[in-house]
């Protein structure tokens, strides 16, 4: 199994990932639901860390340090940080406050000076609110943007004809990298015959929401 189907499973195990009905802010019923919010406790936050870092690496993106929007990118930056660093790859990081601080060093960002070409860690792109923020801090303070890292790929058209991520992708010309995608996710379920069930409610689901490749 690669890791990717790794991920997927470790996802379902603690209910990180899950089947039934469920709606979107879109009004859309989606057959699946994914919270990485629910990853919360030191091993599963580590082990997700891990899959960050695979993904990352598998890549081949060049960067020269990591940034974690708040609040959700505060616990995956550090832990994604700590995991490369095991791997042999020991990088800066820093992530924002939401509000800016005024006594002690000030300002809104934690960690690391931003420099360099900066790869920014979140769960998820919905809207890409978040990366537009975080573009927006890492080229205000001179530094540039290299990528974003996220846990799961919808693949899922948003009003127009492109996915969230294909949105970030082309609006900012960033290459968006994906612990696993709704492929994966579909290829994980064709091997467990126990959830067949799921992959036919997703892959209709898809086939009536899924943004064109």
């Amino acid at each position: 199994m690669n890791f990717r189907h790794e991920f997927i499973e470790f996802a379902v195990e603690h209910q990180v990932l899950r089947f039934g009905a469920f709606k979107t802010k879109a009004g859309r019923l989606s057959p699946y639901f994914f919270n990485a919010g629910l990853f919360h406790d030191g091993a599963s936050v580590a082990r997700l860390s891990q899959f960050y870092a695979q993904a990352i690496q598998a890549s081949g993106l060049s960067f020269d340090m990591l940034f974690g929007p708040a609040y959700k990118g505060i616990p995956l930056v550090t832990g994604i940080a700590i995991a490369l660093a095991g791997a042999g790859c020991n990088l800066p990081f820093a992530y924002n406050r939401k509000e800016a601080k005024d006594h002690g060093e000030g300002g809104t960002l934690v960690g690391a000076p931003l420099v360099g070409r900066v790869l920014i860690v979140d769960d998820v792109i919905s809207a890409g609110t978040s990366v537009r923020e975080s573009v927006a801090l890492i080229r205000a303070a001179g530094a540039t943007p290299a990528g974003v890292a996220i846990a799961l790929d919808r693949m899922e058209r948003g009003q127009g004809t492109l996915s969230a991520v294909q949105e970030v992708a082309q609006n900012y010309q960033l290459p968006v990298i994906a612990v696993a995608n709704l492929e994966h996710l579909l290829d994980f379920l064709r091997d467990h015959s126990e959830l067949s069930a799921h992959q036919a409610a997703i892959t209709s689901y898809r086939s009536q929401y899924g943004a064109l490749s």
